[in-house]
């Protein structure tokens, strides 16, 4: 029971750092768009994103619910043994955490959610067996809503960028226009942080949660996690958010020039009401990807737009590696628990360790750039081509109809002035001489004068 007390130590260290990492890792999906636009600086976007992090993760527990009671099957729990379903998690989390830090890393689009499902999952298959997974909750709530989900969203930003250009008139005679949606994106992006806290620090609790009631510390039953987990939980995830984003955020400006501020604010719109929704249905979401296909939706809502299907399939083929690849990863440490016991989580244990700071170390010393640590939010931006300057819109038709057939009007006037002067200049060019019509008018204005003349006398 000893040794089961301290892996159960370990999970919760190792689950609270994943938490960390999720921070860090996701930070610029709540605060991709309004730092793009200018709506909010980055120092003052990432403490925002910190604080509604921590709110947001007291908000609902159906998340956490789905990944301690939903994933795993509990016979397979007391079927294992307790201690060996501990490493199992153990091993899990170090398939996630890896992943995770090695697509931060690299820059890769993926997402934490479907890392850490990838690392339970993966070690669950090697560590219990096929029936350790239930399948059809995996299916309802983690597959299914990773394909609905982005989709969903992006549609919803469609249309809202669609309404918000249609219903909106260029008012400050700036390139971008509609500044005022700025202000609202300060709104939205905050809702969008909320919605992260409220979605991606319950699966840690989740974690925490399963490992509580395999050790027996927690009554199967009852599906909350304990307070503690979730101030714990909340907590790391908001000093990940806050202390890791830099090397995310620092590149946002390159990734998202395109994004004007009526999308940002229909983007952002789209993912909080998106993920809230989720969240309180219990639908485990990547973040990532629901932020994604908002901005892409949101892009195509711009006129004269279209998508660029190289790297929209780039992006996609990520989403779609990263599960199996971290179930892989989650697979081969969990083969150390099986064959050595105690001493393969000792190993991996140091493994994690090695990995974690070896890439940590890695990333500190080149510089950041556009290339290297592009946000997946970033990166989904330009999978949307938009030309330098949009085809106009009816009203503007209009408009310029107007003014060209305005400048004809004035250009025929000028044209007829322009040949009475001529006119006028050919007639003095004959050196005074008169036309026959000209003498005969002349004579009878003479004659007329001296009748008057006469009468005066």
């Amino acid at each position: 029971m000893e040794t089961a007390a301290l892996i159960v130590v370990l999970v919760i260290v190792l689950a609270l750092f994943f938490d960390f990492t999720n921070g860090f890792h996701d930070t610029a999906n709540a605060m991709a768009t309004p730092i793009a636009t200018g709506a909010l600086k980055p120092k003052t976007a990432v403490l925002l994103a910190a604080g509604l992090n921590l709110v947001g993760a007291f908000l609902s527990t159906e998340v956490s619910k789905t990944v301690s009671h939903g994933i795993i099957n509990e016979d397979a729990i007391r079927d294992s043994g307790a201690e060996l379903f501990l490493s199992v998690i153990f091993a899990g989390l170090i398939g996630a955490i890896t992943w995770n830090m090695l697509t931060w890393l690299l820059g890769l689009p993926s997402s934490s959610s479907h890392a850490l499902f990838g690392g339970l999952i993966g070690a669950t298959l090697i560590g219990v067996g096929i029936g350790g997974i239930d399948f059809g909750m995996v299916l309802s709530k983690i597959v299914l809503p990773a394909l609905i989900a982005p989709i969903t969203a992006g549609l919803i930003a469609f249309a809202a960028t669609k309404i918000a250009y249609s219903i909106t008139r260029r008012y400050d005679g700036k390139p971008d226009g509609r500044d005022g949606f700025r202000w609202g994106q300060i709104f939205t992006s905050s809702l969008v942080a909320l919605a992260h806290g409220t979605n991606d620090a319950q699966k840690t609790m989740g974690v925490i949660t399963l490992a509580l009631i395999t050790v027996g510390w927690q009554n199967s039953e009852q599906s909350d996690p304990y307070f503690w987990v979730i101030f714990a939980c909340a907590f790391t995830i908001a000093l990940g958010t806050y202390l890791g984003g830099w090397r995310i955020i620092r590149t946002l400006g390159k990734g998202l020039t395109d994004v004007k501020p009526a999308q940002g604010f229909a983007a952002e719109s789209s993912t909080a009401a998106t993920i809230l929704a989720s969240s309180a249905l219990g639908f485990a979401l990547s973040t990532t990807q629901v932020a994604s296909g908002s901005v892409i939706g949101s892009g195509l809502g711009r006129r004269g737009s279209t998508v660029r299907w190289r790297t929209a399939g780039r992006i996609a083929i990520g989403w779609l590696l990263t599960l199996p690849a971290a179930a892989a990863v989650g697979a081969l440490a969990a083969l150390l628990v099986v064959w050595l016991g105690n001493w393969g989580v000792a190993i991996d244990a140091v493994l994690a360790l090695v990995v974690i700071i070896g890439l940590f170390l890695r990333s500190r010393r080149n510089a950041v750039t556009a290339e290297n640590a592009m946000s997946d939010v970033a990166e989904s931006g330009l999978a949307i081509e938009l030309p330098d300057m949009p085809p106009p819109t009816r009203r503007q038709l209009q408009i310029e109809r107007a003014r060209a057939e305005a400048k004809a009007r004035a250009k025929a006037k000028a044209e007829a002035k322009e040949q009475a002067k001529a006119a006028k200049k050919r007639a003095q060019k004959k050196g005074g001489q008169k036309t026959p019509g000209e003498k005969d008018v002349a004579a009878g204005e003479a004659a007329a004068a001296s009748t008057t003349n006469e009468g005066t006398e």
